[in-house]
């Protein structure tokens, strides 16, 4: 898979954002186009829940950057990381799918946010 383009439409503030090449990437980009409530947490991210569980076929690690989407397996969840607190992440770690280009600053904001995510075309 060639670096695949994605639009989040945040309380319809457009952002854009590029996915990885990887086996969790590509099962994420099979849910799309949806939307979905995404709680914060931690004062960093916003998470939301997946209609279902995707591959696991990423690499997993315990750090994270801002503009980092990530897939939180346990949840399943995917997350977008707005600030960083210097927390690691616990066990059993995030999987990076993708990064925001720019724009992140649009989740800085108190309490839950309606996102929809698609494919660009």
């Amino acid at each position: 898979m060639t670096a695949v383009r994605i639009r989040l439409h945040v309380e319809g503030i457009p952002l854009g954002a590029t996915l990885i090449d990887s086996g969790t990437a590509r099962d994420f980009l099979s849910l799309l186009p949806m939307t979905l409530t995404m709680n914060d947490l931690f004062r960093r991210e916003k998470f939301g829940h997946l209609p279902r569980a995707i591959s696991t076929e990423g690499k997993r690690t315990h750090d994270y950057d801002i503009g980092d989407l990530v897939y939180w397996s346990p949840g399943p969840d995917v997350a977008i990381f707005y600030r960083n607190d210097g927390q690691k992440i616990h066990d059993p770690g995030i999987i990076v799918i993708g990064r925001i280009d720019s724009g992140v600053d649009a989740l800085s904001v108190a309490g839950s946010v309606k996102v929809m995510l698609e494919r660009e075309s």
